[in-house]
């Protein structure tokens, strides 16, 4: 099944020699043999040339359960307009492009049987190219089968006379031949040895290599992996006894679909009497290295194992410029996701650290002469483009997202020859390089998902190492990014496996224990559950104070959170209670003018505004103070300082002052989009919210407002993606202003249509998702059903006195707007019985 292993030789004696300059021998005459290296019996019976059809060469035999692809009949269609065709591996999504291992060979092998077969050849010529002196002697021989005792002695001029009888001659019969070089190693060994082009003469190439030289004026032809149904098929009619298809198509997914794996997985299963399952299970063993899942015999002629099959492409493009680079490059990115791996991660600060200090030494054991430079951003990329032109990888530079794409079985072979120390450190190295990849601010024009996705990948290949000597940064990042991104439940998810994870390896009171639980809380918050969020803070708290010491700055931190989630689950004069004791702490120990002591006194400041211990106008005003203050330590541009305008303009607004919160906010998104740019996601909800005062201010019409709200939808959806949390609530707002212009029915439709985004994303229990289903029914009523209202709220409200308490404020306005539709319905049913 394999593409370029198991080759038969024609039998004839392989002499090494190199061709030198080739004569040309297409107008000579021979008149015997010429004295060579390679002497011939001058008492033999003469040698008359072969007679056609002949075949020079041994064809590869076909393998067992050889699948016919879609390939064959590309072959067919390209070598009926081409003369040369050069068979690579594909570019295409979702496929490992040049890899060893695809069955090239195969299938070229199959092509040229069938032709031969069909007697639409009259030469048929293979020959093993896997260096030049292969090519030479394969020439040669057919040199000595085509022209008898004319044929030169020595193989570089018995080659030369042979690409001289291959030349189409207007005076003698035409020739219908194909030539075909079998898993060509360089582009190199093809100089002045390629077939002539010729109007009846056909030339096949198997190579892994991509260059321009073997591709340029000639068609290429890609070959991938199997597809999924040609993989259950080849399993199905490989395997000696039947078994589940799920686990057959599960066993394709493990080895990527690859041929060569395929078929040797089938021979090991074969061999041991083991399930499908079980084998499955082998492989994932990561106690366990690749060739141990080999069978002790390979199946149809095949040489090497799958681990070792592309140890020789590694070593070739470890030797292209910048030399030494592409092998420890491919060793960093077999620890990242085959599916993609943004550039920027490779060519990221860590990742060049890691290059220059493990540029491979050349056969003396010294480096090359540029190795004691620093690793460039332009080194890096030469290297993917060495490794791209084996076969390695895929390599798309347009692409930034996923632009380097490694096949998973590749990654394994590279990973199983680390020791165990470079293991770890080549695993910490991937780590660095993701995290300084990471966008401070995410958005939906980085490839965040990506990234994600490619620690993902990492934690499954070496997890340990991340917890060694501790929990690396990137596992707290990728928990935050899936919050960020408004996944609540998979962050929160996340941060309860690493609560667990480092409670195992590192203890429960490690500072990285304590620092995942804070991370377990606030995303349990971010789900909805605030009250139970609230208590895990309060227990962390406790911890923290009895490894740490009251004053450490960890603690400070966690009950800021604890008072968010008590107001946040309704009880905002216990958020202020906390905020009133903690401020003292926070001014002793970092100072009263440290950033985190000015954001504990907006925070206290809007806990009573909400608890009604200040009034709105009070607020305001202590937020005009921390403004002035921040101003002077942080700086007009400073986040937190922009972040404490916003929350004095909110203010402004709720003290009756509606016109002077637009101004404000008009003047702020002035300075966002200096600050910031028109689409960082801070200034599209600037935008938003001014559209929002601008509205109530009676500044814009409802109208005016609500097309205001759909522009900034436009805009998030393009920055953040149709189901970011921000998005959701630009749709949730130009519903309301769809309804406040009058559009009642309109609003309840566009509520109707986000609810289940809302759901799926944060889940039925999110306090959000009950404010949508609270304002649904509101519009329902408005709308003309009041009854469709009174029912959605009976629900809304059985949900808020579960999860908020029957006295939080939120239960409590629900309560009353049930009373008021359920009159309503009740007026409607008494004035249609009168």
């Amino acid at each position: 099944m394999d593409d370029d292993e198991g080759q038969s030789q024609d039998g004839t004696a392989e002499t090494r020699v190199d061709s030198g300059d080739l004569v040309d021998f297409r107008h000579a005459t021979f008149y015997g043999p010429v004295a060579g290296k390679i002497q011939h019996d001058h008492h033999a019976a003469p040698r008359p040339a072969a007679t056609w059809p002949h075949r020079v060469g041994s064809i590869p035999p076909q393998a067992s359960c050889f699948q016919d692809r879609a390939h064959t009949a590309c072959l067919s269609t390209a070598l009926a307009t081409d003369s040369t065709a050069v068979v690579t591996v594909p570019n295409l999504a979702g496929v490992v492009v040049g890899l060893g291992g695809v069955g090239k060979t195969q299938l070229v092998a199959h092509y040229a049987r069938t032709v031969w077969q069909a007697g639409d050849l009259d030469i048929l010529v293979w020959v093993p190219a896997t260096s030049r002196s292969d090519v030479v002697t394969g020439y040669a021989a057919a040199a000595a089968a085509l022209l008898g005792d004319t044929a030169p002695n020595d193989p570089g001029q018995a080659a030369a006379a042979f690409l001289a009888w291959l030349e189409p001659m207007s005076a003698q019969r035409a020739c219908r031949w194909m030539v075909v070089l079998d898993d060509v190693t360089d582009p190199v060994h093809l100089n002045g040895l390629w077939p002539p082009v010729s109007p009846t003469g056909r030339t096949l190439v198997t190579t892994r290599r991509q260059d321009a030289a073997l591709t340029t004026g000639r068609c290429r032809i890609d070959v991938g992996v199997f597809t999924p149904d040609e993989a259950l098929a080849y399993l199905t009619a490989a395997l000696p006894h039947p078994e589940l298809p799920e686990q057959l198509a599960g066993l394709a997914d493990d080895l990527g679909h690859l041929p060569l794996a395929l078929s040797q997985a089938a021979a090991y299963l074969a061999d041991i009497c083991i399930t499908t399952a079980d084998y499955r299970q082998l492989l994932a063993d990561r106690s366990g290295q690749l060739h141990d899942a080999a069978p002790d015999a390979l199946p149809d002629g095949q040489r090497l194992t799958v681990a070792a099959t592309w140890s020789l492409s590694i070593e070739h493009a470890d030797r292209l410029r910048p030399v030494g680079l592409a092998r420890p490059l491919l060793s960093l990115a077999s620890f990242l996701s085959a599916n993609g791996i943004p550039e920027t991660v490779l060519t990221s600060s860590p990742a060049r650290t890691y290059l220059a200090h493990h540029r491979t030494p050349d056969a003396s054991g010294g480096l090359a002469p540029e190795a004691s430079e620093p690793v460039s951003g332009r080194d890096v990329r030469l290297s993917l483009t060495a490794l791209r032109r084996l076969s390695l990888i895929q390599h798309n530079p347009t692409n930034s997202g996923t632009a380097v794409r490694v096949h998973q079985l590749v990654q394994r072979a590279v990973r199983d020859t680390l020791t165990a120390d470079h293991y770890y450190r080549t695993a910490r190295t991937a780590a660095d390089a993701l995290l300084s990849a990471w966008p401070e601010i995410e958005d939906n024009t980085t490839p965040t998902e990506v990234l994600r996705a490619n620690t993902a990948a990492l934690t499954s290949c070496a997890e340990e190492a991340l917890y060694r000597p501790d929990t690396h940064e990137v596992l707290y990042r990728l928990g935050h990014s899936l919050g960020e991104a408004g996944h609540v439940t998979a962050a929160h998810a996340h941060f309860r496996y690493l609560t667990d994870a480092t409670t195992a390896r590192l203890g429960p009171d490690h500072p990285d224990t304590l620092r995942a639980r804070g991370c377990r809380a606030n995303s349990l918050g971010d789900t909805g559950d605030t009250a139970r969020a609230a208590v895990a803070f309060f227990e962390l708290l406790v911890d923290q104070i009895r490894v740490l010491g009251r004053g450490h700055p960890r603690n400070i931190t966690a009950r800021n959170n604890l008072a968010t989630l008590l107001g946040d689950s309704g009880q905002a004069a216990a958020a202020a209670a906390v905020l009133v004791d903690l401020l003292p702490d926070t001014e002793r120990t970092l100072g009263k003018d440290h950033p985190y002591t000015l954001a504990t006194r907006g925070n206290l400041a809007s806990w009573q505004g909400r608890a009604g211990i200040a009034t709105p106008e009070a607020t305001a005003a202590s937020y005009a103070t921390i403004l002035d203050e921040e101003i002077r330590v942080l700086g007009e541009n400073h986040p937190q300082t922009l972040t404490t305008r916003q929350n004095l303009a909110r203010w402004c607004g709720r003290s009756g002052q509606a016109a002077k919160a637009a101004a404000t906010y008009a003047d702020l998104l002035t300075d966002y989009i200096r600050v910031l740019g028109e689409d960082h996601p801070h200034t599209l909800a600037v935008r938003g919210n001014l559209a929002g005062w601008q509205g109530r201010a009676g500044i814009a019409t409802p109208e005016a407002t609500a097309a205001s709200y759909a522009t900034i939808l436009d805009d998030e959806i393009r920055v953040l993606g149709e189901n970011h949390p921000q998005t959701l609530t630009a749709r949730n707002n130009l519903a309301h202003w769809l309804g406040e212009a009058g559009d009642a029915a309109g609003a309840a439709r566009a509520l109707t249509e986000l609810l289940p985004h809302m759901t799926d994303l944060l889940s039925a229990n999110h306090p959000d998702v009950l404010t949508t289903r609270n304002n649904l029914a509101q519009w329902r009523g408005r709308a003309g059903d009041p009854a469709a209202a009174a029912e959605i709220l009976v629900d809304v409200l059985h949900d808020r006195s579960r999860l908020l308490g029957k006295e939080h404020p939120d239960t409590l306005f629900t309560r009353s707007a049930l009373a008021y539709w359920r009159t309503e319905a009740q007026s409607n049913t008494a004035g249609v019985n009168e």
